[in-house]
């Protein structure tokens, strides 16, 4: 593994303790001592070195020492170098085998898909999966259907990137199936390759040319466009598994909790974190005192944007305590937003 810059300067023992401290707070939640470090790490040193070298790290930030404790635990500095010295990896296979099944049976309709990608990063992670839906402002329409369902009809409109979008009407009196099916013919040709907002211009000018009982049906086809379009206009956070942010509470300090399930509701933070988070190229890790709401919450969030071709979509991942399994959290999302831009990709061909 390449050393980074920051593990070259805090030295090869001083990173391998580090390391034990971080892996171990992770997994027990007390505070790690000299004979623990020694216990779990081949660095053939005396526990008195392993002391020293304990103190160095809380001197240089990285690591913390809780007054009733004479264990350390890292700190938001700690779980950074922590992070940035992390070698590449791969999910464990029952994992992977979960994302790929879960994906090789999506739907059509990317935003649902992404409902069920957050729940998957959710079980896979123990912590809350948020995502970013793709804007429709800008997508175009591939797909437009009529199908009936008894005395109505369910007008079915295919986005680009797989979002679909549904509206009930009443069906004309007297339209037989064929008049139906060489409608949604006519109806198809129509609007395809249009945006949504092009889409409700073009429905409106044939319901001026048409009589009815086709001008109704036209009119309500543009409504159904208009609130695709004003639904984009108003971006929004998809979060699944939310329930594990409470199951982790001997991570979380009670406010904490509370205040990380406020921002879940009104969303205008998370968005803004995940916003920040689809600039990066790849994947991007927010640590606690990194970022002015997730030092609020005491909490990290990992992230990923997901694209079609070289368009970026969105962005999925996790929000969960400072205290997170980083490794495995940093698969999953990367994994899953893969798996998502291909499957983006696919849709939009």
């Amino acid at each position: 593994m390449v050393e980074s810059a920051e593990e070259h300067k805090l030295g090869e023992r001083k990173a391998a303790v580090l390391r034990v401290v971080v892996e171990e707070y992770v997994r027990t939640g007390e505070p790690v001592g000299s004979e623990t470090v020694a216990d779990h790490s081949d660095l053939g040193v005396s526990p008195a070195t392993i002391r020293n070298e304990l103190s160095a790290l809380e001197e240089m930030g990285y690591l913390g020492h809780p007054h009733t404790s004479a264990g350390r635990i890292p700190t938001d500095l700690g779980y950074r170098q922590f992070v940035n010295s992390l070698p590449p990896g791969k999910l464990r296979d029952p994992q992977r085998r979960e994302v790929a099944d879960f994906l090789s049976q999506a739907v059509m309709d990317l935003e649902e898909t992404l409902k069920g990608a957050t729940r998957l990063l959710s079980h896979l992670t123990t912590y809350a999966g948020l995502a970013t839906p793709p804007s429709l402002s800008g997508e175009r329409v591939v797909h437009v259907e009529l199908v009936s369902i008894g005395s109505a009809l369910l007008a079915l409109v295919v986005g680009q990137h797989g979002r679909v979008d549904k509206r009930a009407m009443d069906r004309p009196e007297g339209m037989t199936d064929d008049n139906l099916a060489d409608l949604g013919k006519v109806l198809g040709e129509a609007f395809r390759g249009l945006t949504v907002a092009e889409a409700e211009v073009r429905a409106l000018r044939m319901a001026d040319d048409s009589k009815e009982p086709i001008k109704g049906l036209l009119r309500a086809l543009a409504d159904a466009f208009g609130d695709m379009h004003e639904g984009s206009q108003s971006d929004h956070v998809i979060a699944g598994g939310v329930a594990n942010l409470a199951g982790e509470a001997a991570r979380w300090h009670r406010e904490t909790i509370l205040r990380l399930f406020e921002a879940l509701e009104r969303e205008t933070e998370m968005l803004v974190l995940l916003k920040e988070a689809s600039g990066a190229d790849e994947l991007s890790v927010m640590i606690g005192r990194e970022h002015p709401s997730t030092e609020q919450w005491e909490a990290s969030v990992v992230a990923a944007p997901y694209r079609a071709g070289e368009t970026m979509l969105g962005t999925i991942g996790v929000v969960g305590p400072t205290r997170m399994d980083y490794q495995t959290t940093i698969l999953a999302v990367r994994a899953v937003a893969l798996r998502l831009s291909e499957l983006a990709t696919e849709l939009g061909e």
